[in-house]
């Protein structure tokens, strides 16, 4: 069965031209997600009180294992979509496979594009495009020990220390 969260690119081009004829405010943020915690659900829950629609993009299993090294992620690309699809701040779920988002952004010109505070001002891929067509970027704190990789290596370092006593 098809899950309607879940849409390509071109599809959600559609959904976004739609929402944008309607008046509606969409958000955009994206990030791998591949182990969800706490940190992103607030990353999603204020992404979403920023607008009517948010729309997150989710790294390639691909351009992870480019990023985070052959271990990553901990689970594929579509166990990813289904997962966050399954969040109910999020409205749509979308992937791409370059190394950043900015094409993906580039087609959607999201009325804000949203990322966490561990992103400096002038990281922020997509920033350009959002902010010339009159959009905005809104940089949620960060909430401290909760990345997927000191995660990570918090159950590695657990699991070690409980087999050798």
């Amino acid at each position: 069965m098809r899950n309607p969260k879940i849409l390509a690119l071109k599809d959600l081009a559609k959904v976004r031209a739609r929402l944008r004829r309607a008046g509606k405010t969409v958000v955009f943020t994206n990030g791998c997600f591949d182990l969800i915690h706490g940190g992103h659900i607030r990353l999603f829950r204020q992404a979403k009180r920023c607008g009517d629609v948010l729309v997150v993009a989710l790294n390639s299993d691909a351009s992870i294992r480019k990023l985070k090294g052959p271990a990553r992620p901990v689970f594929p690309l579509r166990e990813r979509l289904e997962i966050l699809s399954a969040v109910a701040d999020i409205d749509y779920v979308t992937w791409f496979c370059e190394d950043t988002p900015r094409k993906i952004i580039a087609a959607l010109l999201p009325d804000i594009l949203v990322k966490g505070g561990d992103w400096g001002a002038g990281e922020i891929v997509g920033r350009k495009e959002v902010e010339a067509a009159g959009g905005k970027v809104v940089r949620v704190p960060y909430l401290p020990g909760h990345s997927s990789t000191s995660l990570i290596d918090r159950i590695r370092t657990q699991f070690r220390e409980a087999k050798d006593p």
